[in-house]
C-alpha cells in the first residue's frame, strides 16, 4: 500500500493500466455505435499508452537542476509520450488528462488523497478544453465525475480518494447512455469513458494493492444497436462562411464562442503568434452577417468568402500542379490502402500510413524539409492527431495547416488545385474549399442489426453512407453503389471519382463508370484501385 504517488508508483500505474487496456481492447472496439466496421478507440488507447510507457523508459532519475519532483517529471514524461502518441480523438483528450493531472501534482512535494483531488480537477478542465463543443455522456463526464468524487472524499488518505474517484468514475459510466441518446439506442456505454475506468481502477490496484471493487457497468443490451450521424455538419444551415483575421488570442477565444452559437462546422486555426496573428475561420450558418461582425469586432478581417449551398456547384477540376520542397511547401497525407498511397504519391504528397499517432505525423511533417507544410487526416479520428502535430511542428519553426478532409476523395480534390504561385495561406484557403465541395459516399457491409436513420440493417446488408450518414441500404452491392451515385449526382455534379477497396469484386468500377456514362453522359468518371479496408467502393462527387 501506497501513502503517495512516487516516480516508481507512476510507472506502474502506467504499466498496470496499459496491460488492461490490452485486455479489454477488443472489448472497447466494440462499444461502437456505428454498424460499420471501424470502431477502434479501445485500439487507440492502447497506442496511446504505449507511447506514454515508452516515454517513461527514459532515465528518470535525470532531472535537470531547477525541474520538478520525481514524481512530476515521471507524470509529464508520461503525459508527453501520450501527445506524441494519441490516436483518434479518445487518444488526444487522454493525453490532455495526463497533461492536466501532471501540471496539477509536479510541483507537490507529495501526492496524497487532496492532490489527487487538484490533479482529477486540472485534468478535468484539460479535457474540456481539448474539445471544441464538450458533450456529456462522453469521456469528458467520466473524467469529471472522478474528480468530483475525489474531492468531496475530502482525504489526505491516497487509497481512499483513489477508491472514491474509481468508483464514481464507474457509476458515471453507466449513466452515459442516459446523457447521449446515441449511445442508449445502440445500447452502449462511451468507449472513451470505459478506457478511463480502467486507468483508474489500475491506480486504486497500484496505491492499495488490491483490485477496485465496484459494479462493472453493463457493456451492451439485449435490443439491437443502432447508427447515429456522424459529425459532419448539419444542413440546418445555408452558408459557409470563411475569413482571415488577424487577432489577438483572447480575442478569438471570444469570437470562437459567438461564431459556436451562431451555427456548426467551426474551424478557427491560428499561425502561433504569441500576441497578434493571422487566424483562418471558417463556420455554417443562417446569419452571415452576424459571422462577419463577429470577425470585425474580434480583429480585422479579410479575404471573406460566402458561399449558399444551395447554389454550391464545382468547377471543373484543374491540371494538377505538384509543388515542389523547393518552394518550402509540401502536402502530407494519411492515406490507408496502397493504391490510395500511391496516388497520394503521385500529386507529391508525402504518404503516412492509417491512424498515425502525434509522433509519426510530425516525423513526416519534419521530413518534407518544407517550412510550410498543409496535412490531410482524410479520417474525422484522425484530425485531432493532426492539430497536435501542427501544434508541436510550430515548436519547430515549421507553419503547419490542417484541411479538414474526412475522406481520400476530398483530399485528391484539395491536392488538385495546390498553386505554387498563390500565398501558403490562400493556397491553403482554396484547398479546403476544393475539399469542402467535394461530397463524398462510402458503400460497405452492415456488420451488425441496426436501426440507422435510412432504415433497419441486418448483418451483411449492404450500407451506402453519404457525408457520414447512411443515406441506403441494399442487398446487391452493384445496385447500392449506383443508386448511391445517381442519389449524388442528383444535387449536380460534374466529376465523379471512383475508388475500388480491397474488397471489391472485380469490374465494380467498370460497372458503375459504365451506369454513370449511360445515366449521365456529361459526367466526367475517374476510377482507381484504391485498396482500401472494409469499403468496397468510395466515390467523390465534385
Amino acid at each position: 500500500m501506497l501513502d503517495t504517488l512516487d516516480a516508481a508508483a507512476v510507472r506502474r500505474w502506467c504499466a498496470v493500466g496499459l496491460a488492461a487496456l490490452k485486455r479489454h481492447q477488443g472489448e472497447i472496439d466494440e462499444l461502437n455505435v456505428y454498424p460499420v466496421p471501424d470502431g477502434d478507440t479501445g485500439t487507440n488507447l492502447v497506442l496511446t499508452l504505449t507511447s506514454a510507457q515508452a516515454a517513461l523508459a527514459m532515465d528518470l532519475e535525470t532531472l535537470p537542476d531547477d525541474g520538478p519532483t520525481p514524481h512530476g517529471h515521471a507524470l509529464r514524461l508520461m503525459a508527453r509520450g501520450a501527445l506524441l502518441g494519441a490516436r483518434g480523438n479518445s487518444g488526444v483528450i487522454l493525453s490532455q488528462i495526463l497533461r492536466g493531472f501532471a501540471d496539477a501534482v509536479a510541483a507537490r512535494s507529495v501526492v496524497r488523497g487532496r492532490e489527487l483531488a487538484a490533479g482529477l480537477r486540472e485534468a478535468t478542465t484539460a479535457a474540456y478544453a481539448a474539445v471544441a463543443t464538450p458533450v456529456e455522456g462522453t469521456l469528458l463526464s467520466v473524467v469529471a465525475a472522478a474528480a468530483g468524487a475525489a474531492e468531496r472524499a475530502d482525504t489526505d488518505d491516497l487509497r481512499t480518494a483513489a477508491r472514491a474517484a474509481a468508483g464514481e468514475a464507474a457509476r458515471a459510466l453507466g449513466r452515459t447512455p442516459e446523457q447521449l441518446p446515441a449511445l442508449a439506442r445502440a445500447g452502449v456505454v462511451d468507449a472513451g469513458g470505459r478506457g478511463f475506468c480502467l486507468l483508474l481502477d489500475a491506480l486504486v490496484e497500484v496505491v492499495t494493492g488490491e483490485r477496485a471493487e465496484h459494479e462493472e457497468p453493463v457493456l451492451r443490451t439485449a435490443r439491437p444497436p443502432a447508427t447515429t450521424v456522424r459529425e459532419t455538419g448539419s444542413d440546418a444551415y445555408a452558408y459557409e462562411v470563411q475569413y482571415l483575421l488577424d487577432a489577438e488570442p483572447a480575442a478569438v477565444a471570444r469570437l470562437r464562442e459567438e461564431l459556436a452559437a451562431l451555427g456548426d462546422s467551426l474551424v478557427v486555426v491560428g499561425d502561433g503568434a504569441a500576441s497578434v496573428g493571422t487566424w483562418n475561420v471558417h463556420v455554417h450558418v443562417n446569419d452571415v452577417g452576424a459571422a462577419i461582425e463577429a470577425g470585425v469586432v474580434a480583429g480585422r478581417p479579410h479575404r471573406i468568402a460566402v458561399t449558399r449551398f444551395a447554389d454550391q456547384v464545382a468547377p471543373p477540376v484543374p491540371r494538377p500542379v505538384v509543388p515542389s520542397v523547393a518552394d518550402g511547401r509540401a502536402a502530407v497525407v494519411v492515406a490507408t490502402g496502397a493504391g490510395i498511397a500511391e496516388l497520394f504519391a503521385a500529386e507529391g504528397a508525402t504518404v503516412v500510413p492509417g491512424n498515425p499517432s502525434t509522433g509519426e505525423l510530425l516525423d513526416a511533417i519534419r521530413a518534407t524539409g518544407a517550412a510550410r507544410v498543409v496535412v490531410l487526416p482524410n479520417d474525422p479520428n484522425t484530425q485531432a492527431v493532426a492539430s497536435n502535430a501542427a501544434k508541436e511542428a510550430h515548436d519547430l519553426a515549421i507553419k503547419v495547416s490542417v484541411v479538414p478532409t474526412r475522406s481520400p476523395v476530398q483530399a485528391l480534390a484539395a491536392l488538385a488545385v495546390r498553386d505554387p504561385g498563390r500565398r501558403f495561406e490562400d493556397d491553403v484557403i482554396a484547398m479546403a474549399e476544393a475539399a469542402g465541395a467535394c461530397r463524398y459516399a462510402e458503400v460497405c457491409h452492415a456488420s451488425r442489426e441496426a436501426l440507422t436513420v435510412a432504415g433497419p440493417c441486418s448483418p451483411g446488408d449492404v450500407l451506402a453512407l453519404v457525408d457520414g450518414e447512411v443515406h441506403l441500404i441494399g442487398s446487391d452491392l452493384l445496385d447500392t453503389c449506383t443508386a448511391v451515385v445517381d442519389r449524388m449526382l442528383g444535387g449536380g455534379g460534374e466529376l465523379v471519382t471512383l475508388l475500388a477497396g480491397a474488397d471489391a469484386p472485380p469490374g465494380l468500377t467498370d460497372a458503375v463508370r459504365e451506369h454513370v456514362t449511360r445515366a449521365w453522359p456529361f459526367v466526367e468518371v475517374n476510377a482507381y484501385p484504391g485498396g482500401q479496408p472494409h469499403y468496397p467502393l468510395l466515390v467523390g462527387v465534385e
